[in-house]
């Protein structure tokens, strides 16, 4: 089992950190590609919002999600992408890129029925080219959460923080689940390849935002910065625009379950495992490189 493991990783083409800029003639090609941090450039502002709903029908209700991200000065190219979960599968994506700018936005009318707990994440980078062309990366995480209520039980409503009972029961009921469904599909991912838990630190994608001011467990500040770049750089090309199966036909990660990062605890690499849409474990490996 071992064996197979190895060499379906190895044709999955593993989430490599080194990946090549593609840029020729001037011209680049959407991508994400993690340089080192310049710590003199920080974003200005970093925003996920999901609006409150209205009732669009009897059934269904509409919200606005809006990604939104300023950086201090104009950057060679800049990209956010943001993933939006229901109950903890992905119902939407969304990504912009432009060259020679300081500011990215994009918003999408989002339509569904029944009772939800709404995440978004979003992540915000920016390449910066200076004078002394060494090559710089930006980078930074943003959220929201959005709990919405159509029951035949409860009044239709919405809020991002509870403040009443009934919103702070609703809460409990939703994030419950969630959380049992997250728990027991990377359970079966981690029966399947036969992972040993107590080898990793166990991180969901929903609290990678943690780590922005404070490190990966046994890391530095400086390369938890680094592995969080990278590992957006792979969920870039290995989950976002699509995902590679196991007979190498690729699918839309629309419908696909939450990835559990699981950072080892050798620090030398990391695993993102998740379930695809049509309920395959799917199993990728970044190497960490040393310090």
């Amino acid at each position: 089992m071992k064996k197979k493991l190895i060499i379906f990783l190895i044709a999955l083409g593993i989430m490599s950190t080194v990946m090549f800029m593609f840029q020729k003639n001037d011209q680049v090609e959407e991508s994400i590609i993690f340089f080192p941090i310049d710590s003199s450039i920080s974003f200005k502002l970093t925003k996920t919002d999901l609006s409150l709903p209205e009732r669009t029908n009897t059934n269904d209700y509409s919200f606005l999600w809006k990604v939104t991200s300023i950086l201090e000065q104009k950057a060679y190219l800049r990209q956010d992408i943001s993933l939006l979960y229901k109950n903890g599968r992905l119902i939407s994506k969304m990504g912009k890129w432009e060259q020679n700018t300081d500011t990215i936005v994009q918003d999408k009318s989002v339509q569904s029925q029944e009772s939800g707990q709404y995440m978004a994440i979003s992540f915000h980078h920016a390449e910066l080219h200076p004078e002394n062309e060494q090559i710089f990366s930006a980078q930074q995480i943003s959220e929201d959460l959005l709990y919405v209520i159509d029951s035949s039980f409860s009044p239709f409503s919405a809020f991002h923080q509870p403040k009443k009972k009934e919103e702070k029961e609703w809460k409990h009921i939703l994030d419950q689940i969630t959380n049992q469904d997250l728990a027991y599909s990377w359970q079966k991912g981690i029966e399947t390849y036969h992972i040993n838990k107590e080898n990793y630190f166990f991180i969901p994608l929903s609290k990678l935002i943690n780590y922005q001011n404070f490190p990966l467990p046994s890391f530095s500040k400086e390369k938890t910065d680094q592995i969080i770049g990278q590992l957006w750089e792979g969920l870039y090309k290995n989950y976002f625009l699509g995902i590679q199966k196991k007979n190498g036909s690729f699918i839309d990660p629309v419908g696909s379950k939450m990835p559990l990062i699981l950072l080892s605890k050798d620090r030398t690499h990391l695993l993102v495992l998740f379930e695809a849409s049509d309920g395959e474990m799917i199993l990728l490996r970044q190497h960490i490189t040393s310090p």
